[in-house]
């Protein structure tokens, strides 16, 4: 017989975990996880139930980060820290998403990229 174990929820004894925000130019997902790292939940602009061009909006990621940080006061989580990641509309309004649901928000920490030097310019036009 081939039958899939009903596992169930895992029960989580964590009070401090990480939000990492990973904010584009076209969506934005929040994933809250344990100290070491590993994802305990997330949610995302899209899952949030915003389609298109709306998922890029401030309001989405707003719902997204407060989608999120209810699952994991569900789940026990009190404190977090805030990782912040990309360019994107939705960076400063997640945080206040996260803060407005209970979470305690402990430390924010900005790990986007810097460009160097840049794309390669066009080449140059010849008429």
């Amino acid at each position: 017989m081939n039958q899939k174990l009903n596992k169930g929820k895992r029960k989580i004894n964590l009070s401090l975990g990480f939000a990492c925000i990973h904010s584009t130019f076209n969506n934005t997902i929040i994933s809250i996880t344990d100290p070491k790292g590993n994802v305990i939940t997330w949610a995302s602009a899209g899952s949030s139930g915003f389609k298109g061009s709306r998922k890029k909006t401030q309001y989405a990621a707003q719902m997204a980060a407060k989608n999120a940080s209810a699952k994991a006061l569900k789940l026990g989580i009190k404190k977090v820290g805030v990782i912040l990641n990309g360019p994107g509309n939705g960076r400063e309004i997640a945080i206040k998403g996260i803060h407005a649901t209970g979470l305690e928000i402990i430390s924010i920490e900005d790990k986007t990229g810097v460009p160097h030097n840049g794309c390669r310019a066009p080449k140059r036009r010849r008429v």
